[in-house]
């Protein structure tokens, strides 16, 4: 999952001792610009990506994350772990297509399906002689 937002705090960070050696995380807090910003609260884990995020309040980030939940003493607690976090501005961005435009022809007067809306003639609508009674059917 990818949440793109504002950083606005940056929780003291926690390292200790386990089996495997030393290890180091950090949380942070980012809110989005919503029309109601929402916040979450993600984690880094590892020293080597600390210092390669190297992420700053008031930065924007694109994160990227996992989510999982883990049981304790009969009570569930979520656990949101980004595994990539990049400035806002080299955050992939989603490609616009252009509007359909058959050659020759402006997409205003012309559809997908190749016909055009307009008679030969210039008007928009031809009467006939069953539309002459003005009956929707």
């Amino acid at each position: 999952m990818e949440l793109q937002g504002k950083i606005i705090a940056a929780l003291e960070p926690r390292s200790g001792e386990s089996a495997r050696g030393p290890w180091k995380a950090q949380d942070f807090v980012i809110e989005t610009h919503d029309t109601y910003p929402r916040k979450m609260v993600f984690s880094v884990f590892g020293a080597d990506r600390l210092d390669r995020f190297n992420i700053q309040i008031g930065q924007e980030v694109s994160v990227s994350f996992d989510i999982d939940a883990h049981e304790y003493n009969g009570r569930w607690f979520n656990s949101i772990r980004a595994f990539d976090v990049r400035p806002a501005a080299q955050a992939v961005q989603p490609q616009v297509q252009a509007p359909y435009v058959s050659s020759g022809v402006s997409a205003m007067s012309s559809s997908p399906f190749g016909e055009s809306p307009v008679s030969p003639a210039g008007n928009q609508f031809t009467e006939t002689k069953d539309d002459a009674d003005d009956l929707p059917f």
